[in-house]
Parts: C-alpha cells; structure tokens; sequence
C-alpha cells in the first residue's frame, strides 16, 4: 500500500515537472533584462495613464479647452497626441519582437493563421468603432463637454463595450503569433492588463461625467 501511494507520488511529481517544462523553455527564450523590452512596457503602461489623468484634468480645469481657445481643437490636439503615443508603443513592441528569440513550437502553419485572423478581427473592431465615435467620440470628446447625441449600441459596441481597447489587443496577440514571439505574448498580456485598469477607471466616471453634462446642458437650455 505505501508502496504504491509512493508510486502514485512519483508519477504526479514527474508529470508536475514535465508541465514545467515548456514554461522554463518559453521564459528561457524572453531576456527580461534587455532595454528595449523595458521601454516597450513603460510605453504600453504610460499611454492609458497619461490620457486619463489629462482627460480628468481639462473636464476639471478645462485648462486645455482654454489654452487651445476651444474645446473641439484641444480635444483633437489631445487625439493627435495620444496617435502619436499609440504609434511608439507599436513601434517598440515590434523592435522587442523582431530582436527578441522565436519560440519553435509557435512556428506551426495554424498558430500564423490563426494570428492572421486576429489581426483581421482586430483592426475590424479598431475602425468600426472609430467611424461609430467620430474623432472626438474616440478620443475622449465626453471630457471636453463634446457629448454625443445618444450612447453608441450598435455593432461592435453590441459586441463588446471597448472594441477599441479590445481590438487593439487581438492586434498585439495576432502580431505575436505570426512572429512566434514569446516576448510578445507577454507585452500583450501587459497590453491587456493596462486597458483592463483603464476600463476600470474610466468606467466608475464616464457615466457620471456624461450626467453632469446632460443636466447642464438642460438647465443652460442647450439640450
């Protein structure tokens, strides 16, 4: 009986250590420590950071809507801005991916087209919710008192709430996938994690932001 209960042990451990495996070898083929890898992610995390606390500030301070002498061209200013950003948070990305090692087992004939067809389903959720939004829609116009007329339900927002964040995100992974890259599976991740906290925070104040804005707009008479 102790005999075969230390049988049973050993195969669990032995299985336990092959799982371990592929893990150590996907980890191995990632240098953690390499410059470009820290900038890439220091890039991912800024961008949703940097457009909320500005957003947070102009609907406080209206700061920028002052500075720009309007509130439409300093919310397409800010959307500029942020372009700009998301273009060299890709950029790095890429270069950590392309100078970073490939992992064999993710260079199979399906794992590429199957990150081909994230891409495709990616950049469809990124442009459809832009032309739903609009310029301003998209880039935070509810801060700027730029409110549109009714909430957006449509495709893809019945699909999701943020296709765009979303469909940013299956961009990133289906990238990673066609390189067979491990870094990028996990700048992807970080990706998804920095727009899940973003999600969050927006989420607790769009809503309210967009009431205060609604009841202003009736008791001034402009609604």
């Amino acid at each position: 009986m102790f005999l075969k209960a230390c049988n049973d042990c050993g195969i669990r451990v032995l299985s336990f250590q092959m799982d371990l495996i592929p893990i150590e070898e996907f980890i191995r083929h990632i240098n953690f420590r390499d410059s470009s890898f820290c900038i890439a992610v220091i890039a991912i995390i800024f961008n949703p950071l940097f457009w909320n606390v500005v957003a947070r500030w102009e609907h406080r301070t209206r700061g920028l809507s002052r500075c720009f002498g309007s509130p439409y061209l300093a919310c397409c200013s800010l959307g500029l801005v942020i372009i700009l950003l998301n273009v060299l948070r890709s950029h790095s990305m890429t270069v950590v991916m392309k100078t970073q090692a490939r992992w064999e087992p993710m260079e199979r004939t399906e794992v590429f087209y199957f990150g081909i067809s994230l891409m495709v389903l990616g950049t469809l959720l990124v442009v459809s919710s832009f032309l739903a939004l609009g310029f301003t829609g998209t880039f935070l116009g509810d801060y700027f008192g730029l409110l549109m007329d009714e909430k957006v339900t449509g495709f893809p927002f019945n699909l999701t709430e943020n296709p765009m964040y979303w469909g940013s995100t299956a961009n990133y992974l289906g990238l990673a996938l066609i390189g067979a890259s491990p870094v990028g599976l996990v700048l992807t991740a970080v990706v998804a994690l920095a727009y899940k906290v973003a999600i969050r925070f927006e989420g607790q104040f769009v809503p309210e932001l967009r009431s205060r804005e609604t009841k202003c707009c009736f008791f001034l008479g402009c609604g």
